[in-house]
């Protein structure tokens, strides 16, 4: 069965994403740093984040793994920049449940997390799941710990 446009120009930006992956490095200035890993396909993901005045105001990935990890780790470092954590965590949430087919209808997911919607389909390869959420856990980590330093 061959694809069409729409699921081609989605897997095209996921290739693009994961061979070509915005915010790669290290970051100069950061407030956390933390490495995750997903045993079952071998991603392992190191996350830097600076904030500045309450919200990401830069924030860098490196480490490896598949093309699904990759390429979201990227689209949510796209996303994710200049938002507060309250936001982040409401991002995380919806990208979850997005990929875990556990969808609200009433929520517009294109807009609450733009080119990351694109990564829906990861709902029907249940073992891509924790590939496509790796670098979403690491920024809920990150921005919940700074939640907790200020308490």
């Amino acid at each position: 069965m061959a694809l069409s446009k729409l699921d081609n120009l989605y897997r095209q930006m996921i290739l693009e994403h994961a061979n070509q992956p915005h915010h790669h490095g290290t970051l100069a200035h950061l407030d956390h740093e933390l490495e995750l890993r997903n045993p079952t396909c071998g991603d392992v993901l190191d996350l830097q984040v600076a904030l500045k005045d309450g919200k990401i105001s830069d924030i860098a990935f490196s480490g490896s793994g598949c093309t699904i990890s990759q390429a979201s780790a990227s689209m949510m470092c796209d996303e994710v920049r200049g938002k507060t954590p309250a936001e982040v965590e409401k991002m995380v949430m919806a990208f979850s449940d997005m990929v875990t087919g556990k969808k609200d209808e009433k929520a517009d997911y294109d807009e609450l997390l733009g080119d990351a919607s694109v990564l829906e389909g990861v709902a029907q390869f249940p073992a891509r799941i924790k590939c496509a959420t790796l670098a979403w856990k690491a920024i809920y980590q990150a921005v919940n710990k700074e939640g907790e330093e200020h308490d």
